[in-house]
């Protein structure tokens, strides 16, 4: 079986292309000599996928409203989730921002109005 698959496989590709593939083949047969028919991939050892659905940004969401000062390491602590993960659903899913001077969290849309009120208060503070 493992070379009509070769053969076969080698008037469509070639030779030099088939090189990298022969153990690939061997394999494949292996596997359905041992009547694996199942050609998805078997579990691995890991850290799995995370997906991002409501549950994580809305609860994201939940703690940056109870506590704008919250930290992006607190909430991957809370909520069990990487630290990239928090700050994607943030920053790319929630669309918030950081205004440094308060190190508090603000939704983007509102940043001119905010950005500017902050300067003028920074500005009557320092002067």
């Amino acid at each position: 079986m493992l070379q009509k698959i070769y053969r076969r496989m080698k008037e469509v590709y070639g030779e030099q292309c088939l090189a990298r593939f022969t153990f690939t083949i061997f394999r494949w047969c292996q596997h359905y000599e041992a009547e694996r028919v199942n050609i998805n991939d078997l579990p691995r050892v890991g850290q799995a996928h995370v997906v991002i659905n409501s549950a994580p940004i809305s609860a994201v969401d939940e703690l940056i409203r109870q506590n704008r000062r919250i930290t992006t390491r607190e909430i991957a602590v809370q909520l069990s989730i990487s630290k990239g993960t928090v700050y994607h659903i943030i920053h790319n899913k929630l669309g918030y921002g950081l205004v440094n001077p308060q190190k508090a969290w603000f939704v983007h849309s509102g940043c001119p109005s905010i950005c500017q009120r902050i300067r003028r208060r920074r500005e009557w503070v320092f002067a």
